[in-house]
């Protein structure tokens, strides 16, 4: 079972008296929104969370309807966090999900005065981002990656959107991905179940897989290119294979019980390729569209490999090895 727990904005890590429990809980006082630093956090009968001997904690009472939370999960995130949260401290509540990080993640946070709730450390970001939409304090939840930029025009479609709604669920938001410093054409709109109501949505946890969301939802128009979220990743190709190796261990879990035949890791990584560097337009993007298009494949490959390696049984085993 998951554990976290909430402390306060003004909650420092040299006093904190925190509540603690094994499952997500409604939601902790209403604190501050990132970019309001002077505003007490308060529950909705107006309480104000006093800092004593004790931390006072409010839990209100439901969530707060026709208002969006960010819910950001980190570790270590230091070196575009400033930039993300400023990105978004416009919206009703920033929620910041740390996995316990040792860098200045958590006073970068505290800076922005964000609201901070705490999850054990994970090698998959899945169990600490569901624990966090659960915890949201607001109707709507906006979910953001700790290297990923909210554009203003986002914010204003997204609250014109929900405005007047009553049976749309979610919305599927576009995303700009870069590799070598270049935009990559092949990998735009890159589609993402980011935005929906809180309580119609479950994020599995697995990696690589979508909310499930209960109801209608819809799509970013793909040509509005100032609505895509900005993806600074922009990672090495040392820290690319790391999360192949990562990720591709995970499919084995994900898709235990599945069967893949012999032909199939000839054929997969192919399709793979094929639908990368032709279909998406990847051959758009130079030799880094080939770099991408042959990443996407060899993922396939090792996943592929890493299941067949899982069912190995011991009297397949070579004889030598077993003594």
């Amino acid at each position: 079972m998951n554990r976290g727990y909430f402390y306060t904005p003004e909650t420092t890590s040299g006093d904190r008296n925190i509540r603690m429990w094994g499952k997500p809980a409604a939601t902790t006082t209403r604190p501050a929104d990132c970019g309001e630093r002077s505003r007490k956090p308060s529950g909705p009968d107006g309480s104000v969370a006093r800092r004593d001997d004790r931390q006072t904690l409010v839990v209100p009472a439901q969530t707060r309807e026709g208002k969006i939370s960010v819910v950001i999960h980190t570790y270590n995130s230091e070196k575009f966090l400033s930039r993300v949260l400023s990105s978004v401290k416009n919206f009703d509540e920033v929620l910041i999900c740390d996995m316990h990080s040792t860098d200045r993640t958590q006073e970068i946070a505290q800076k922005y005065n964000c609201r901070i709730i705490y999850h054990e450390k994970s090698e998959l970001p899945e169990p600490a981002r569901n624990f966090a939409i659960q915890s949201a304090s607001n109707e709507w939840v906006l979910v953001v990656d700790s290297d990923e930029i909210i554009p203003e025009a986002l914010q204003h479609y997204l609250y014109g959107r929900i405005k007047g709604e009553t049976d749309l669920q979610g919305i599927w938001l576009t995303r700009k991905n870069y590799t070598f410093g270049h935009f990559l054409h092949g990998e735009y709109p890159d589609h993402i179940l980011r935005f929906f109501r809180k309580e119609n949505a479950w994020w599995p946890p697995y990696v690589h897989t979508l909310p499930a969301v209960k109801g209608r939802v819809e799509y970013v128009p793909k040509h509005k290119k100032e609505l895509a979220i900005i993806h600074l990743a922009n990672d090495s190709m040392t820290e690319k294979l790391r999360k192949i190796n990562l990720y591709s261990s995970d499919e084995v879990l994900k898709r235990a019980g599945k069967r893949f035949p012999v032909w199939k890791i000839f054929t997969a990584p192919f399709f793979r390729f094929f639908i990368s560097y032709i279909l998406k337009g990847g051959f758009r993007d130079g030799k880094v569209g080939i770099v991408i298009a042959g990443m996407d494949a060899f993922y396939k490959f090792v996943s592929i490999a890493k299941i067949w390696e899982s069912s190995a049984r011991n009297e397949d085993m070579d004889k030598e090895l077993l003594g």
